[in-house]
C-alpha cells in the first residue's frame, strides 16, 4: 500500500520536470526563453537562410550576402546586432556592425522573418594579408548559441594587411519584407 503514494509522487515529479520548456544551450529543443528575459531569440528556433549572395569574383571586390532568419516558435525578441565569426582553419574573426548601422530592436512571432546583410571585400587566396575562411558562426543577441554554416565566397582582405581583422561588417535586423 505504501508503493502507490510512492509510485504517484515520482510520476508527478517526473512530469512536472518535463514541462521546463528551455532547452540546453546547444539548441536540442526549438524553445526561444532566455534565462536573462524570456523573449530572447535563439537560433536554435529559427530557419535560417543565408544567400543568396551578391559574391565578390574577385580580389578587392565587395560582396553582400544576405541572412534571413523565420521564427519557428513562440514570439521572440531580437535587440541588438546578430553575433557573427568567420572561422578559417587556424584562426577566426568577429565582425563589428556596419559603419553608421543602428541597433534595432524587433519582435518575432511564429513564421515571421528578419534579415542582416553581410559584408565582405575579397581578398587573394593564399595571401597573409586575407582570411582564408572556410565556416560562417551566427548568434543572435542576448543567446550563446550559434550555427555554423559553410563558406563559399572565397577568402577576406584583412584591413592595414592583418588576416585577424577582415574588412567585413554586419547590418542591423529589419523585418523581412521591409
Amino acid at each position: 500500500m505504501r508503493a502507490a503514494p510512492l509510485a504517484v509522487t515520482a510520476l508527478a515529479a517526473l512530469l512536472l520536470t518535463g514541462c521546463s520548456g528551455d532547452s540546453d544551450s546547444s539548441g536540442g529543443d526549438k524553445a526561444t526563453a532566455s534565462p536573462d528575459n524570456g523573449t530572447t531569440c535563439r537560433i536554435s528556433a529559427m530557419d535560417v537562410e543565408v544567400g543568396p549572395a551578391n559574391v565578390a569574383p574577385a580580389a578587392g571586390d565587395t560582396g553582400n550576402i544576405p541572412v534571413t532568419l523565420t521564427n519557428q516558435s513562440a514570439d521572440c525578441t531580437l535587440d541588438g546586432f546578430p553575433g557573427v565569426d568567420l572561422k578559417a582553419a587556424d584562426s577566426s574573426a568577429s565582425l563589428a556592425p556596419a559603419q553608421g548601422a543602428t541597433a534595432t530592436k524587433l519582435t518575432l512571432a511564429k513564421g515571421t522573418a528578419a534579415t542582416f546583410t553581410l559584408t565582405y571585400t575579397r581578398g587573394e587566396a593564399g595571401a597573409g594579408a586575407s582570411l582564408d575562411v572556410t565556416t560562417l558562426e551566427i548568434g543572435l543577441p542576448g543567446a550563446d548559441t550559434r550555427k555554423s554554416f559553410k563558406w563559399s565566397y572565397g577568402p577576406v582582405q584583412g584591413k592595414g594587411g592583418k588576416a585577424a581583422d577582415p574588412t567585413a561588417s554586419v547590418g542591423a535586423f529589419t523585418q523581412a519584407g521591409d
